[in-house]
């Protein structure tokens, strides 16, 4: 057995029942793997941050579609004339004093409708629109990282339960060897070497179990953090249901390939940095081309003063057209933009296959670990088989002085570590099959 380097724990540990200890707070929520990971769903941090990232991006696509709407203000004004002085024979005579009143006040509105900008605005949409896409796969690789860290910690403390049962059977067992040891020592059957011996395993037992004691909670409060609830809130899991381990048989690596091929989140990433890459240039372009755009405007004013011949009469004027606007700058402006844009496109798309490359590379690991983990469990189960008979072999001849209890105290701990070995291959296959999920992006 691999010998854990521990804290030791209070002796009393050991007196209470074994019943008393597993059932510490019947209080406690009991949850499976897949409720912890609705829980998550609802109230992990994370996935609420990438949410509201979410939500943002889909705020930015309508506001893009704002500007499409045409520009309409309304204005008005007050205020005070300074006399008219009308120089009809040049800056140095004497002027004719105009007749206008001392105030004036002026109301109108002013309209501008984009007809055409380049596709400026339109392709704005459209890059809105792929960043929102974008930030849906971003909240799916969140939500697939999180229900994968919970397993890995549902899966430990699966697995580290199981270890506290065993070190409960095991000690307790010890105690009874420890009695019958020290019985024979008294009849001087045996040495008094074989009670220290033994004497030290069972400590190595308890300074085990401390440790394990610590790594459930631990693990324990990990899961309630990653659930978005209160770290010291009491959590338990029906770690005995044999369906919690049932291997899930999947297709194989070419399978899933396919499936990661159209489904990951990564490699969708990908794809969209290409597609925002590739509006980038279509809007650098875009800057080349005229804007024609429909204008109107009509104002009130008092008094009128700007058409001769004046009057301190109210009057309207206003104007409708088609303005068209082509900047010759942008012609040569645009030439390093454009080019800007293309390399940063050709960028994405080598970031593209070096991530379908790795993804490929990371589902033949998945896969390979899943067939290796369904192996060791194969391999732990003769395992046991054999541990089993050794021990009791060796346990038999102990007792008719055959053999060395050294020989017994690891043929024990073989057999102990045989279990452990177990139940970490049987969570291994469970959870590099839910590694495989996440990767092809079907968890």
């Amino acid at each position: 057995m691999k010998s854990y380097k521990l804290i030791p724990i209070l002796g009393i540990v050991l007196l209470l029942p074994v019943s008393y200890l597993h059932a510490q707070n019947t209080t406690a929520t009991l949850m499976s793997l897949e409720e912890m990971w609705k829980a998550a769903e609802v109230n992990n941090r994370q996935l609420k941050l990438s949410d509201l990232h979410l939500q943002q991006s889909k705020i930015k696509v309508l506001e893009a579609k704002d500007h499409l709407l045409p520009e309409l203000s309304l204005g008005g004004d007050v205020k005070l004339n300074s006399r008219f002085l009308l120089y009809n024979e040049g800056l140095f005579s004497s002027p004719q004093n105009v007749p206008v009143k001392s105030y004036g006040y002026g109301a109108g509105y002013s309209l501008n409708f984009n007809l055409f900008n380049g596709g400026k605005e339109r392709i704005n949409i459209r890059m809105k629109r792929e960043e929102e896409v974008r930030g849906q796969y971003e909240v799916q690789l969140e939500k697939h990282s999180v229900k994968y860290n919970i397993a890995v910690e549902y899966f430990d403390l699966y697995k580290f339960l199981y270890f506290r049962d065993f070190l409960f059977a095991e000690i307790a067992a010890e105690n009874k060897q420890l009695s019958l040891i020290e019985s024979l020592h008294q009849n001087g059957i045996v040495l008094k070497s074989d009670v220290i011996r033994t004497s030290v395993k069972l400590s190595q037992l308890e300074l085990s179990l401390s440790d394990i004691e610590k790594k459930i909670d631990i693990r324990k409060q990990r899961l309630n953090v990653l659930m978005g609830r209160d770290q010291t809130e009491q959590l338990e899991i029906d770690y005995k249901r044999s369906q919690e381990m049932e291997s899930i048989q999947g297709s194989d690596y070419t399978g899933y390939l396919d499936i990661a091929l159209n489904q990951s989140p990564e490699l969708k990433l990908m794809d969209s940095d290409i597609k925002s890459s590739e509006l980038n240039i279509s809007q650098a372009k875009a800057a080349r081309l005229p804007k024609v755009s429909l204008y109107s405007t009509y104002n009130y004013t008092y008094p009128q003063i700007s058409f001769y011949p004046y009057s301190n009469d109210v009057w309207g004027f206003g104007q409708t057209g088609i303005k068209v606007q082509f900047s010759i700058d942008n012609l040569y402006k645009s030439k390093h933009s454009i080019a800007l844009a293309r390399i940063i496109n050709g960028e994405a798309k080598e970031k593209a296959d070096s991530k379908k490359a790795e993804v490929s590379l990371q589902i033949k690991e998945a896969y390979l670990q899943h067939e290796q983990a369904l192996e060791s469990v194969k391999t732990a189960d003769k395992n046991i088989l054999k541990t089993t008979e050794t021990l009791r072999v060796i346990r038999n001849s102990y007792l008719n002085q055959e053999s060395l209890l050294t020989d017994l105290l690891e043929a024990e701990n073989a057999l102990l570590e045989a279990k452990f070995n177990l139940i970490t291959a049987q969570t291994n296959v469970r959870l590099s099959h839910i590694r495989l999920l996440a990767i092809v992006g079907i968890l």
